[in-house]
């Protein structure tokens, strides 16, 4: 019912508005995560410095990557809904065309969230060592720590039973360098004591690693399908590529199992604060609000959402199954046509 131009603006304004809605939700969290441009005043918090606070080196780090994450989950859903109609043969030379934008952008964007990934674990490095030593399951502080790919990890006695790791690889990811130190959880709980007092700074070291390996793995799985399609297009191979365009396909929850399981690293990884190094979990839980009315809250939240998640795939399939609108229009004209000569 919107001219193309409207249409056009409409989707570049929701673009503008989401990223910028981004960016505040990540000051946010940045803040929970490595806290500045604030002072206790009165026994809370209060900001003395808004630019600190959007210029947060954690934020910084952050922003650019939940972006490019955000544009390679795109790149993916494009590719996976022209792969839909290239494998029905339906609307080809429409659909190969938004596969290749699909691809280019999914391609670069996987890439780049790597490289700012890469940028963003060397700053927790510093900033957050112990959710860095849980995501590796890193008891023991070494000068040449390894990558681990697997591990049998015993939470109760603080050592990993069985593990298959890349020597000396963490060191190199934390340092560029094979020499350097990486701080061990052992190591870190002594120290967090001494510094914060009494009590268990050790988050769930099982499901930050897990998580972590599942966020990289789907990272590395949309860099390589992405990269094999571009081949084939080199190539001129896509259209008949039905095994790959399958594989891309069912490639669709990919990305958001990535974004889901990198948030999860993010949050799980910096328990039990709820500011780092401020206030902690324990400490924030309210008095005055029950568990009750946090349940009805909940409940009330995922009801809400789960309806509109519904409807929202409902009108993206219908959508999706009915290809471009112009042809459609311009066969539905052609048929009404016939149909009168008749």
């Amino acid at each position: 019912r919107l001219s193309k131009k409207i249409h056009a603006l409409c989707i570049w304004m929701v673009a503008f508005a989401s990223n910028l809605s981004a960016f505040w939700i990540l000051v946010a969290n940045s803040f929970m995560q490595a806290p500045v441009g604030y002072a206790v005043q009165h026994g809370r918090a209060e900001m003395i410095d808004f630019t600190a606070l959007i210029t947060n080196p954690y934020v910084l780090k952050q922003f650019p990557h939940t972006i490019v994450a955000g544009l390679a989950t795109a790149g993916v859903f494009l590719m996976a809904i022209s792969a839909y109609h290239l494998l029905k043969k339906t609307h080809v030379e429409f659909f190969l065309k938004s596969f290749k934008i699909g691809v280019v952008c999914a391609l670069l964007s996987s890439l780049l969230v790597g490289a700012t990934g890469h940028l963003e674990a060397q700053h927790i490095a510093k900033a957050q060592p112990m959710k860095l030593a849980a995501s590796e399951a890193l008891w023991e502080t070494s000068q040449s720590a390894p990558f681990s790919l697997f591990a049998a990890i015993d939470e109760k006695a603080q050592k990993n039973t069985a593990q298959l790791s890349v020597p000396g690889a963490l060191t190199f990811l934390v340092h560029d360098s094979f020499t350097g130190e990486v701080k061990g959880i052992k190591d870190l709980q002594r120290e967090y004591t001494a510094k914060y007092g009494e009590g268990n700074y050790i988050p769930e070291v099982s499901l930050v690693f897990w998580t972590f390996r599942a966020m990289v793995a789907a990272g590395g799985w949309m860099i390589f399908l992405s990269l094999l399609c571009a081949w084939l297009w080199y190539r001129g191979q896509i259209v008949d590529s039905s095994l790959v365009l399958k594989a891309v396909l069912w490639s669709l929850p990919v990305p958001y199992l990535a974004n889901s399981t990198g948030w999860l690293v993010a949050e799980a990884g910096r328990q039990p604060w709820i500011v780092f190094g401020l206030q902690r979990v324990d400490q924030a839980i309210s008095p005055n609000v029950g568990a009750g009315s946090i349940a009805l809250s909940m409940t009330g939240f995922t009801c809400v959402y789960g309806i509109l998640a519904i409807l929202a795939v409902y009108i993206a399939v219908k959508f999706i199954k009915r290809g471009p609108v112009e042809e459609n229009s311009a066969l539905h004209s052609t048929a009404k046509g016939a149909t009168l000569w008749n």
